[in-house]
């Protein structure tokens, strides 16, 4: 295989990889507090030698999450949660600390509150928080504090990546934030309400036709690029 083939096989590797990438976004559209995804292209130029041009390569295996806010849903929920600014919230998972923007919580039989999978949300010094029952309506402020009957009774916890760049995605609406987190000063709660998906499914599908049309055109050089290496062999045997 020579070079040309080569060049044509990782810009094909990168658009499956955008294409992967944009059905996962699109298969989210609706999923609560998801942020969609891009992937960033690379060229990457090797030198073949003193007299010889130089080669190169497409990458793209990098993908960049987009944290715009998604719109949000008025739900009317107690434990309904939706954060309007910076901010997410601090979850404890079995692999440790993550960060969302998914606030459907809901206390389990134990009155700790919880995600949909039974994970602990955390109050800002890192603690489970406890909701008891049976002490009047359930109120939680912009700021995070949860009142029952008028009373304050516990503060969810609403936290930024220290360094952004190290933040990863560890599941669907979940992301470890690898070099640390802090308080987040400006992001404000919303009982009652959930953020959507900022998935935008018309300019996912746009883009899909392009990346698909663009993998058609480099199928159809690696087809005629075989074909000609199959002539030249051919040629010399005859």
């Amino acid at each position: 295989m020579d070079n040309a083939s080569y060049v044509a096989l990782t810009r094909q590797s990168g658009l499956l990889n955008e294409m992967q990438t944009l059905a996962n976004n699109i298969a989210n559209a609706s999923t609560t507090g998801f942020r969609s995804e891009s992937v960033m292209f690379a060229e990457h130029v090797e030198a073949l030698g003193p007299d010889a041009p130089s080669l190169s390569m497409a990458n793209a295996n990098v993908r960049n999450t987009v944290m715009t806010q998604g719109a949000l849903a008025q739900t009317g929920g107690t434990f309904d949660l939706a954060i309007e600014g910076d901010g997410f919230f601090l979850i404890e998972t079995p692999g440790g600390s993550r960060l969302t923007r998914a606030g459907a919580f809901g206390p389990n039989q134990n009155g700790d509150l919880v995600t949909p999978d039974g994970y602990a949300v955390l109050d800002p010094g890192g603690a489970p928080v406890f909701v008891p029952q049976g002490l009047g309506a359930i109120g939680i402020g912009p700021d995070g504090t949860i009142s029952a009957g008028g009373q304050p009774i516990g503060q969810i916890g609403l936290v930024l990546p220290t360094d952004p760049a190290q933040m990863v995605r560890d599941s669907g609406v979940m992301f470890d934030a690898q070099g640390g987190f802090e308080a987040a000063p400006d992001g404000r709660m919303l009982q009652g309400f959930l953020e959507e998906s900022n998935v935008n499914p018309i300019l996912e599908i746009g883009r899909m036709i392009e990346v698909q049309r663009a993998y058609e055109l480099g199928q159809s050089f690696l087809d005629k690029e075989d074909e000609r290496i199959r002539s030249v062999i051919q040629a010399i045997r005859t």
